[in-house]
């Protein structure tokens, strides 16, 4: 059995295999899971907002989903991933309540799935799959033998990207 490492909000990690990341409880955050076949490295991030260039207090990038992908990937590169080998896959950020404005700030699962998939084409890593957006939580498992990832919801069973 692969050890579990979990990701808690506003974090991320890097694993080899033998190992699994997990992390709980994605709403509106956006959890960013990059993996490279052939080391075997697997990496996630916990993203509470898009763009750390909005925010002040800006010092924790695990929070960012800009800044934590960047830093994600050299950090896999650390480990031994080879960058052009790094595929991603994508899951949460939901629209956890109704709102009746059109403020686009409290939209905020919409703008991390949006930041995400903008961070990734630009740095060129390849998107395999994505459970995204929706209006219900997730809870991922990211495993390093093949790189799978399993999405668990309440009321809607588990599903393997």
């Amino acid at each position: 059995m692969a050890a579990k490492t979990i990701v808690g909000m506003a974090d991320m990690k890097v694993v080899k295999h033998p190992g699994m990341l997990t992390t709980l409880g994605l709403g509106s955050c956006v959890g960013i899971c990059l993996y490279d076949p052939i080391s075997k490295v697997a990496g996630m991030a916990h993203c509470m907002l898009p763009d750390s260039t909005k925010i002040t207090n800006n010092s924790n990038v695990a929070k960012f989903v800009d800044t934590a992908t960047i830093r994600l990937i050299n950090d896999m590169a650390k480990v031994g991933a080879n960058k052009r080998n790094i595929v991603a896959k994508l899951a949460g950020g939901a629209q956890m309540f109704n709102f009746t404005t059109t403020d686009n700030s409290m939209r905020v699962g919409d703008r991390n799935v949006d930041a995400s998939l903008k961070i990734l084409k630009e740095l060129g890593v390849q998107i395999k799959a994505q459970d995204v957006r929706e209006n219900y939580g997730r809870t991922i498992e990211l495993y390093t033998d093949d790189g799978r990832l399993l999405v668990k919801t309440i009321g809607k069973g588990t599903k393997e990207l």
